[in-house]
C-alpha cells in the first residue's frame, strides 16, 4: 500500500533557510527531511519536541516591533 503524500509550503526567511541548509548539509539531511522528523517527534509526543514558554512580561509595541525585524528582517 503506497503512502500518501502531500506537499506543504511556506514562507521563511531565506537567510534563516541558508543557514539551516548549511548545517543539514553536514549531517546529511535536507529541509524537508528535517521537517518530517519535527512532524514525527510532535506525533510521538503529542505536542512539541521542546518546552514553549511565555516571557515574563509583554513587550512594548517597540520592542515586538524590533525583534521582529530583528528574525524576520525589514517588512
Amino acid at each position: 500500500m503506497a503512502t500518501e503524500n502531500i506537499l506543504f509550503r511556506t514562507r521563511v526567511p531565506a537567510r534563516r533557510l541558508r543557514k539551516a541548509e548549511k548545517i543539514l548539509d553536514r549531517l546529511g539531511l535536507k529541509p524537508g527531511d528535517a521537517f518530517n522528523m519535527l512532524l514525527a517527534q510532535i506525533e510521538l509526543r503529542n505536542g512539541v519536541p521542546f518546552d514553549l514558554i511565555a516571557p515574563s512580561r509583554l513587550l512594548s509595541t517597540r520592542e515586538q516591533a524590533d525583534a521582529w525585524t530583528e528574525a524576520l528582517g525589514a517588512y
